[in-house]
């Protein structure tokens, strides 16, 4: 019984897109116009140079596709399907998520993980065509390929724990969409999606240092193009491990706080 509630939870969001196919074709387009236009735009950037911040234009233009591709594994659209916490919050129908019998972080937990298995069917596929294509570049070697795995694995992992952090802020304010959008933004500019970090001046890359954002992205992708070396793979992701830790701990205290603050507004 607990297996079929885990797997009705995780495959929440996914149906939702599955069952409507011109979704599924929009989200298709969207995909191929972001990885043409972001790979012709830094092959433009290259044009009239050769090594910036540390990186070549192959170098460059494998990040930029691959962080697109990246953010499909959580963009699947909650907002349309009434299933975001904001919304939750503000209709009072987040009373549900503790009538369950699934403990409400165990929930949302299943419901991440359906979102990025799924999210990670679309990223390989791209991937694939990209690299077929020539868009991207290969790993350098087996080791490479390996640690970068390893590092994306445990970015996605503190990438979930980020926005579950974001999402759990709605338990403690009423009015926050604005504070939302401007989070997420942060979140993405933080963790070099828009560009790389080494793009930026010495004291934003200091200050990134010291939040988690670098390790959901930046570095698992400065990995595989070897803006990291190898020498230091086992610090990033000692760095990336410890991040998961403290976000465990954090989001769980936060957690038993949220359970105490179970008002809505407009329910």
């Amino acid at each position: 019984m607990a297996m079929v509630h885990a797997w009705r939870a995780a495959r929440v969001t996914p149906l939702g897109e599955l069952h409507a196919p011109p979704r599924m074709t929009a989200v298709l387009l969207r995909l191929s116009v972001q990885v043409v236009l972001v790979w012709s735009l830094w092959r433009g950037l290259y044009a009239q140079t050769g090594t910036t911040a540390g990186l070549d234009r192959d170098q460059a233009v494998t990040y930029a596709v691959l962080a697109v591709l990246a953010s499909r594994l959580r963009e699947l659209d909650q907002y349309t399907g009434r299933d975001t916490v904001l919304q939750h919050m503000h209709f009072g129908t987040i009373v549900y998520w503790y009538l369950r019998p699934l403990p409400p972080q165990r929930y949302y937990a299943l419901r991440a993980l359906g979102e990025q298995l799924y999210g990670l069917a679309w990223a390989l596929g791209g991937y694939a065509v990209c690299l077929a294509v020539g868009a991207v570049e290969p790993p350098r070697s087996a080791a490479v390929a390996g640690v970068f795995l390893l590092s994306m694995l445990l970015g996605q992992w503190v990438l979930y724990y980020v926005m579950l952090v974001l999402d759990q802020l709605c338990f403690f304010t009423l009015r926050n969409n604005a504070a939302m959008l401007i989070l997420l933004f942060a979140q993405n500019l933080l963790a070099g999606v828009y560009a790389p970090l080494w793009f930026f001046p010495d004291w934003f890359i200091t200050m990134s240092a010291f939040l988690p954002f670098q390790a959901t992205l930046s570095v698992p992708l400065s990995l595989y193009v070897g803006r990291i070396p190898l020498s230091d793979a086992a610090l990033q992701i000692a760095v990336q491990a410890a991040w998961v830790v403290a976000l465990a701990l954090f989001t769980r205290w936060v957690w038993r706080r949220a359970a105490q603050r179970v008002i809505s507004q407009g329910g």
